[in-house]
Protein backbone atom coordinates (compact mmCIF):
# COMPACT_ATOMS: atom_id res chain seq x y z
CA UNK A 1 0.00 0.00 0.00
CA UNK A 2 1.15 3.65 -0.59
CA UNK A 3 0.33 7.05 0.93
CA UNK A 4 -1.06 10.37 -0.53
CA UNK A 5 -1.17 13.21 2.07
CA UNK A 6 -3.63 15.65 0.14
CA UNK A 7 -2.31 19.61 0.99
CA UNK A 8 -3.06 21.63 -1.84
CA UNK A 9 -5.83 23.72 -1.55
CA UNK A 10 -6.49 27.77 -0.48
CA UNK A 11 -7.64 27.83 3.09
CA UNK A 12 -9.35 31.20 2.83
CA UNK A 13 -10.93 30.24 6.41
CA UNK A 14 -7.58 30.44 7.72
CA UNK A 15 -6.65 33.88 6.44
CA UNK A 16 -4.15 36.00 7.34
CA UNK A 17 -2.39 32.81 8.57
CA UNK A 18 -2.09 31.68 5.14
CA UNK A 19 -1.20 34.50 3.21
CA UNK A 20 2.49 33.31 3.93
CA UNK A 21 2.15 29.66 4.24
CA UNK A 22 0.14 26.82 3.66
CA UNK A 23 -2.23 25.60 5.49
CA UNK A 24 -0.81 22.52 6.38
CA UNK A 25 2.04 24.05 7.47
CA UNK A 26 0.96 26.01 10.28
CA UNK A 27 1.84 24.82 14.16
CA UNK A 28 -0.59 22.66 15.84
CA UNK A 29 1.16 23.05 19.10
CA UNK A 30 4.69 22.22 18.79
CA UNK A 31 4.66 20.47 15.41
CA UNK A 32 3.88 21.32 12.02
CA UNK A 33 -0.02 20.51 11.18
CA UNK A 34 1.28 17.78 8.78
CA UNK A 35 3.45 15.88 10.51
CA UNK A 36 -0.18 14.19 12.52
CA UNK A 37 -1.32 12.81 9.24
CA UNK A 38 1.77 11.45 8.02
CA UNK A 39 2.48 9.89 11.31
CA UNK A 40 -1.05 8.41 10.86
CA UNK A 41 0.72 6.45 7.74
CA UNK A 42 3.41 6.15 9.09
CA UNK A 43 2.67 3.87 12.04
CA UNK A 44 0.79 1.88 9.51
CA UNK A 45 3.96 1.09 7.95
CA UNK A 46 3.68 3.09 4.77
CA UNK A 47 6.76 4.81 3.41
CA UNK A 48 6.28 5.64 -0.19
CA UNK A 49 3.98 8.85 0.07
CA UNK A 50 2.49 11.41 -2.33
CA UNK A 51 2.30 14.72 -0.89
CA UNK A 52 -0.03 16.84 -3.16
CA UNK A 53 0.57 20.37 -2.62
CA UNK A 54 -0.03 23.85 -4.15
CA UNK A 55 2.03 25.76 -6.23
CA UNK A 56 2.28 28.91 -3.67
CA UNK A 57 4.21 27.27 -1.19
CA UNK A 58 6.18 24.29 -2.48
CA UNK A 59 9.16 24.77 -1.34
CA UNK A 60 7.83 25.36 1.92
CA UNK A 61 7.37 21.44 2.11
CA UNK A 62 10.10 20.88 0.57
CA UNK A 63 12.33 22.54 2.61
CA UNK A 64 10.53 20.76 5.89
CA UNK A 65 10.01 17.37 4.37
CA UNK A 66 12.49 16.92 1.89
CA UNK A 67 13.29 13.51 0.20
CA UNK A 68 11.85 11.34 3.63
CA UNK A 69 15.05 10.24 4.53
CA UNK A 70 14.68 11.63 7.84
CA UNK A 71 11.17 9.91 8.53
CA UNK A 72 12.55 6.58 7.02
CA UNK A 73 10.48 6.89 3.70
CA UNK A 74 10.77 8.41 0.33
CA UNK A 75 8.42 11.10 -0.69
CA UNK A 76 7.26 11.99 -4.43
CA UNK A 77 5.82 15.81 -4.86
CA UNK A 78 3.30 17.08 -7.02
CA UNK A 79 1.61 20.36 -7.98
CA UNK A 80 -2.57 20.46 -7.70
CA UNK A 81 -2.68 23.82 -9.97
CA UNK A 82 -6.49 24.62 -8.86
CA UNK A 83 -8.62 22.63 -5.74
CA UNK A 84 -10.60 20.41 -7.91
CA UNK A 85 -11.97 18.14 -5.48
CA UNK A 86 -10.46 15.44 -3.12
CA UNK A 87 -10.98 12.89 -5.92
CA UNK A 88 -8.55 14.87 -8.04
CA UNK A 89 -6.00 13.06 -5.57
CA UNK A 90 -6.35 10.17 -7.36
CA UNK A 91 -6.03 11.61 -10.83
CA UNK A 92 -2.47 13.64 -9.81
CA UNK A 93 -1.68 10.08 -8.04
CA UNK A 94 -2.90 7.30 -10.45
CA UNK A 95 1.30 6.82 -11.88
CA UNK A 96 2.37 7.22 -8.19
CA UNK A 97 0.12 4.89 -7.21
CA UNK A 98 0.90 1.96 -10.18
CA UNK A 99 -1.01 -1.27 -9.42
CA UNK A 100 -0.94 -0.55 -5.71
CA UNK A 101 -3.93 0.14 -3.36
CA UNK A 102 -3.86 3.70 -1.43
CA UNK A 103 -4.43 4.96 2.11
CA UNK A 104 -5.40 8.79 1.78
CA UNK A 105 -5.37 11.72 4.44
CA UNK A 106 -6.08 14.92 4.39
CA UNK A 107 -3.28 17.41 5.29
CA UNK A 108 -5.07 19.03 7.85
CA UNK A 109 -6.82 16.10 9.75
CA UNK A 110 -5.30 14.87 12.85
CA UNK A 111 -6.67 11.32 14.44
CA UNK A 112 -6.04 10.41 18.06
CA UNK A 113 -7.06 6.72 17.75
CA UNK A 114 -4.26 3.92 16.02
CA UNK A 115 -5.73 3.24 12.81
CA UNK A 116 -2.83 1.39 11.84
CA UNK A 117 -4.30 -1.88 12.29
CA UNK A 118 -7.44 -0.73 10.45
CA UNK A 119 -4.94 0.10 7.38
CA UNK A 120 -2.67 -2.51 7.34
CA UNK A 121 -6.27 -4.99 7.42
CA UNK A 122 -7.71 -3.81 4.34
CA UNK A 123 -7.38 -5.78 1.03
CA UNK A 124 -10.25 -4.67 -1.49
CA UNK A 125 -12.67 -2.34 -2.21
CA UNK A 126 -12.94 0.98 0.29
CA UNK A 127 -12.80 1.85 3.65
CA UNK A 128 -13.53 5.23 5.04
CA UNK A 129 -13.95 6.27 8.90
CA UNK A 130 -16.72 8.29 10.47
CA UNK A 131 -16.80 10.04 13.05
CA UNK A 132 -20.28 11.53 15.55
CA UNK A 133 -19.81 15.46 15.24
CA UNK A 134 -22.44 18.47 16.03
CA UNK A 135 -21.63 20.27 12.56
CA UNK A 136 -22.50 17.32 10.55
CA UNK A 137 -23.70 19.57 7.12
CA UNK A 138 -20.43 20.45 6.73
CA UNK A 139 -19.18 17.31 6.01
CA UNK A 140 -20.18 14.33 3.92
CA UNK A 141 -22.63 12.38 5.82
CA UNK A 142 -22.88 8.65 6.36
CA UNK A 143 -26.20 7.25 7.43
CA UNK A 144 -26.94 3.83 9.11
CA UNK A 145 -29.23 0.93 8.97
CA UNK A 146 -30.21 -1.06 11.80
CA UNK A 147 -27.38 -3.33 11.45
CA UNK A 148 -25.02 -0.26 11.60
CA UNK A 149 -23.95 -0.68 7.83
CA UNK A 150 -23.71 2.10 6.10
CA UNK A 151 -26.56 2.14 3.60
CA UNK A 152 -26.22 6.22 1.77
CA UNK A 153 -23.10 8.98 2.04
CA UNK A 154 -24.82 12.89 1.13
CA UNK A 155 -22.16 15.59 0.70
CA UNK A 156 -22.71 18.17 2.63
CA UNK A 157 -26.70 17.83 3.12
CA UNK A 158 -29.25 20.58 3.17
CA UNK A 159 -31.36 18.19 5.32
CA UNK A 160 -30.71 16.02 8.62
CA UNK A 161 -29.65 12.92 7.46
CA UNK A 162 -27.56 11.68 10.60
CA UNK A 163 -24.37 13.29 12.93
CA UNK A 164 -22.00 10.86 11.24
CA UNK A 165 -19.02 12.94 9.34
CA UNK A 166 -16.81 10.58 6.94
CA UNK A 167 -13.47 11.88 8.32
CA UNK A 168 -10.05 12.61 6.10
CA UNK A 169 -8.99 9.37 5.72
CA UNK A 170 -9.42 7.10 3.02
CA UNK A 171 -8.42 3.51 2.03
CA UNK A 172 -9.05 2.27 -1.45
CA UNK A 173 -7.78 -0.63 -3.84
CA UNK A 174 -6.43 0.79 -7.31
CA UNK A 175 -9.81 0.80 -9.11
CA UNK A 176 -10.39 4.40 -7.57
CA UNK A 177 -8.20 5.63 -10.39
CA UNK A 178 -10.08 4.64 -12.64
CA UNK A 179 -13.60 5.54 -11.00
CA UNK A 180 -11.81 8.98 -10.08
CA UNK A 181 -11.43 9.50 -13.84
CA UNK A 182 -15.45 9.01 -14.68
CA UNK A 183 -16.36 11.79 -11.89
CA UNK A 184 -18.23 14.29 -13.28
CA UNK A 185 -18.08 17.82 -11.45
CA UNK A 186 -20.63 18.27 -8.69
CA UNK A 187 -22.63 21.85 -8.67
CA UNK A 188 -19.92 23.03 -6.78
CA UNK A 189 -17.49 22.53 -9.63
CA UNK A 190 -15.82 19.63 -7.57
CA UNK A 191 -14.96 15.58 -8.41
CA UNK A 192 -16.58 14.76 -4.86
CA UNK A 193 -14.98 11.74 -2.87
CA UNK A 194 -18.65 11.03 -1.74
CA UNK A 195 -19.04 10.08 -5.29
CA UNK A 196 -16.28 7.41 -5.07
CA UNK A 197 -17.31 6.22 -1.49
CA UNK A 198 -20.89 5.71 -3.04
CA UNK A 199 -19.78 3.97 -5.89
CA UNK A 200 -17.86 1.19 -3.86
CA UNK A 201 -21.21 1.12 -1.46
CA UNK A 202 -23.32 0.60 -4.77
CA UNK A 203 -20.94 -2.01 -5.35
CA UNK A 204 -21.14 -3.68 -2.04
CA UNK A 205 -17.38 -3.20 -1.33
CA UNK A 206 -17.56 -0.03 0.90
CA UNK A 207 -16.54 -0.64 4.92
CA UNK A 208 -17.16 1.98 7.02
CA UNK A 209 -15.48 2.23 10.73
CA UNK A 210 -16.10 4.58 13.51
CA UNK A 211 -13.64 6.51 15.16
CA UNK A 212 -13.48 6.16 18.87
CA UNK A 213 -10.83 8.87 19.89
CA UNK A 214 -10.85 12.46 18.66
CA UNK A 215 -11.00 13.61 15.35
CA UNK A 216 -9.55 17.37 14.17
CA UNK A 217 -10.41 18.99 10.88
CA UNK A 218 -8.32 21.80 11.22
CA UNK A 219 -9.66 23.81 8.75
CA UNK A 220 -10.93 26.78 11.20
CA UNK A 221 -9.55 28.99 14.01
CA UNK A 222 -11.68 27.22 16.54
CA UNK A 223 -10.74 23.63 15.48
CA UNK A 224 -7.21 24.21 15.26
CA UNK A 225 -7.09 26.07 18.97
CA UNK A 226 -8.70 23.00 19.78
CA UNK A 227 -6.31 20.79 18.05
CA UNK A 228 -3.42 22.79 19.63
CA UNK A 229 -4.53 22.27 23.06
CA UNK A 230 -5.23 18.54 22.73
CA UNK A 231 -2.05 18.18 21.92
CA UNK A 232 -0.80 20.07 24.85
CA UNK A 233 -2.49 17.82 26.97
CA UNK A 234 -2.08 14.45 24.94
CA UNK A 235 1.39 14.99 24.14
CA UNK A 236 2.25 10.89 22.74
CA UNK A 237 0.53 12.13 19.68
Amino acid sequence: MKGIILAGGKATRLRPLTVITSKQLLPVYNKPMIFYPLNTLLKAGIREILIIIAPDYAGHFLHLLGSGREFKARFTYEIQEEPRGLADAFIIGKDFMDKDSVAMILGDNIFTDDLSEEIKSFKRGGRVFAKKVPDPERYGVVKFNQNNKAEKIVEKPQEWISDYAVTGLYIYDNRVCQFAKELKPSDRGEIEITDINNKYLKLGELDVKQVKGEWFDTGTFDSLLAASNYVATHKDL
